[in-house]
């Protein structure tokens, strides 16, 4: 992934001083993929700092929601998939929530403890990705990015072998799963999560007291707590800004109160700490993975009572939401006994996140706004859904 270019053609000398001097506003992008997707920012420049920035969404809106709204419960599962590309599985699972949810759907254990598996692996693949774009966004040569890749690779062939599929999973069902475990999965899924710790070594012995690394995250971005509280951000910004709020120990879906893990926070809240909160999670769902995979019952995949063709939830409402990789994910439902949701609402980290973009880059030098949004997260199908 590319970083950032500036359009020439977009830059214009148009807003003048109280010295008489002239500020520059600058259009960053939109080029895909150099923006994470295909998204822009007006910056306006004093020099080289960012005295004002606005980011410009909407360029890859696919009118998710309503869709759904015209979709049976079950034929919005797969577009799911394609909100948080990188993270399919846990896209499926919020859905999967909301609707068991309104519907009363039990979910079996073996199920369970499948979802929590792959969503952990997941969230690896997620931030390891995450990391390697980042040093990509700062100019490091490739190899940090290569090394995630390669351990990205493991988990979708893990992926692939159980769904079909390496990102459009399309694998949670109302009431479970859409298939079980097949042979040798977990002995394999073994193997790949007792080698993450030692990429997770080479990886911080590479960039952790890396002092460009240093030099160009520390004390750059900084969310203080109080502003990123209010403005609803979550995930790892969240916690990089030293607030404890992780949904898996607040709200314990699914089974998580049965895993011991702690929740890493971050000290100031810079670029840096959204970075090591990275690493540290990474190490988490290690231990999580370990239990689960050490505890997974026999039993059903997926509840036998739940039919899903006719599927009809009596009316009502529900929100269901998971500690996604990138934050918060939630969705809201309103049932009016038909076939097809009468509201369907999606609660996207990426786009939330994305709303304190100009106080992080506020005063900032135009090269830590590419490394400030890296260190964000977003994915544009969430953001423009």
């Amino acid at each position: 992934m590319s970083t950032l270019t500036l359009d020439p053609i977009a830059a214009k000398a148009s807003l003048l001083k109280k010295d008489g001097g002239q500020l520059l506003e600058v259009s960053m992008g939109p080029q895909h993929p150099s923006t994470h997707g295909v998204f822009r920012m007006d910056v306006v420049l004093d020099g080289e700092n960012v005295v004002k920035l606005k980011p410009i969404f909407g360029y890859l809106h696919r009118n998710h929601e309503k869709i759904a709204e015209d979709e049976t419960y079950l034929g919005s599962m797969p577009y799911t998939d394609r909100l948080d590309y990188f993270c399919s599985i846990t896209n499926n699972w919020a859905y999967a929530l909301a609707v068991e949810s309104l519907a009363g759907i039990e979910v079996p254990e073996r199920a369970q403890y499948i979802r929590v598996i792959t969503a952990e692996l997941t969230r690896l693949q997620n931030h390891a990705s995450l990391v390697g774009f980042l040093m990509q966004d700062m100019g490091a040569s490739g190899t940090p990015l290569m090394y995630a890749f390669r351990e990205r690779e493991k988990i979708l062939d893990l992926f692939e072998s159980l769904t079909g599929a390496r990102m459009m999973c399309n694998y949670m069902r109302f009431g479970g799963c859409r298939v079980d475990l097949p042979t040798g999965w977990l002995d394999q899924a073994k193997k790949v999560v007792a080698a993450f710790p030692k990429f997770l070594d080479e990886f911080e012995n590479l960039l952790v007291s890396n002092e460009i690394l240093m030099a160009r995250t520390q004390g750059v971005g900084i969310i203080p707590a109080e502003l990123i509280v209010n403005a609803g951000i979550t995930g790892p910004l969240l916690r990089a800004s030293g607030v404890n709020y992780d949904l898996r120990k607040v709200d314990k879906y699914g089974i998580y109160d049965r895993f011991t893990f702690r929740v890493p926070l971050g000290d100031h809240g810079d670029v840096y700490d959204r970075y090591m909160i990275r690493i540290l999670e990474m190490r988490e769902s290690v231990k999580i993975l370990e239990q689960a995979m050490r505890d997974i019952p026999e039993g059903p995949f997926t509840d036998p009572k739940t039919k899903v063709r006719n599927f009809r939830p009596k009316p009502g409402e529900a929100y269901g939401r998971i500690e996604a990789p990138k934050g918060e994910l939630g969705f809201y439902l309103i049932s009016d006994g038909s076939p097809n949701p009468y509201r369907y609402r999606v609660r996207p980290p990426s786009l939330i996140n994305l709303t304190v973009l100009e106080e992080m880059c506020l005063n900032r030098n135009i090269a830590d706004v590419v490394i400030i949004l890296g260190s964000v997260d977003i994915v544009m199908g969430e953001v423009d859904r």
